[in-house]
């Protein structure tokens, strides 16, 4: 019986290009730590940082291993650059990136609907931002005003996507068993290969057509290896809707 259904975020629930995100993001980012770090650094230690984010063992949230990365050789900045990042993402300027942002039609009677069916909901986008950034992303998706029973971030992780233990994490955060649950999301790798773990999983088809989509989530991981199981369901972001029903019988 479906108890909860996971959902990312990036190209599932919103459209979105990282690339083009990105080049706007590091120049802002880049101004607040300009008195600390230069610019080439900063960027390197962002990429980096990032990327060992996949090497989290679960013993620190991700919040503390990223910035164990960041700060390396700046140890003496390590709450003030914390703070700096936090202190930014809740500005206005922050906020303008909402126009390189696009909410995926259909997501508000999407959420409307498996409300009113009783399953969980869940946010299950790969946990690399602060919560007040997975908020707000939510907000221009459309969904700032629903009630989810979890949104992964980087503070309340402590593994990455698409490492089993984020869902097997997940899964213990929630009460479910991973049986229980629907995994939708449009990163054939991220998203599909929790059904390693019996999960069962949807393949979003949206995104399709936007161009760099998965370039950068795909630089941080090494996937060269990895067999990815097929999806028991591929569709639109609507067609969740026919999976949950045929999961609920």
């Amino acid at each position: 019986m479906l108890k909860a259904v996971l959902f990312d975020l990036d190209n599932t629930l919103i459209r979105f290009d990282e690339l083009t995100f990105f080049e706007n993001y590091v120049p802002k980012i880049s101004r607040v730590f300009s008195d600390i770090m230069p610019p080439d650094v900063l960027l390197e230690r962002l990429l980096l940082s990032t990327k060992d984010l996949m090497r989290n063992n679960g013993k620190i949230s991700n919040a503390e291993h990223f910035m164990n990365s960041f700060s390396r050789g700046y140890e003496q900045h390590r709450e003030e650059m914390w703070g700096r990042f936090l202190r930014f993402y809740e500005t206005g300027e922050f906020d303008r990136f909402q126009s390189l942002v696009t909410a995926m039609p259909g997501a508000r009677d999407v959420f409307s609907r498996l409300q009113q069916a009783g399953v969980k909901l869940v946010i299950a986008s790969n946990p690399i931002w602060p919560q007040i950034v997975q908020r707000k992303r939510l907000s221009w998706a459309g969904l700032g005003d629903f009630r989810f029973d979890l949104v992964t971030d980087i503070e309340n992780m402590s593994y990455c996507k698409p490492r089993l233990e984020y869902y097997q994490q997940v899964c213990g955060m929630i009460k479910e068993k991973p049986e229980s649950c629907l995994m939708v999301g449009n990163d054939p790798v991220n998203d599909l290969v929790v059904a390693k773990i019996a999960m069962k999983t949807y393949l979003i088809v949206d995104h399709e057509g936007v161009s760099s989509a998965l370039e950068l989530s795909r630089s941080i991981r090494d996937d060269s290896a990895m067999e990815i199981p097929e999806p028991d369901f591929k569709g639109t972001l609507s067609g969740v809707l026919d999976a949950v029903e045929s999961l609920l019988r």
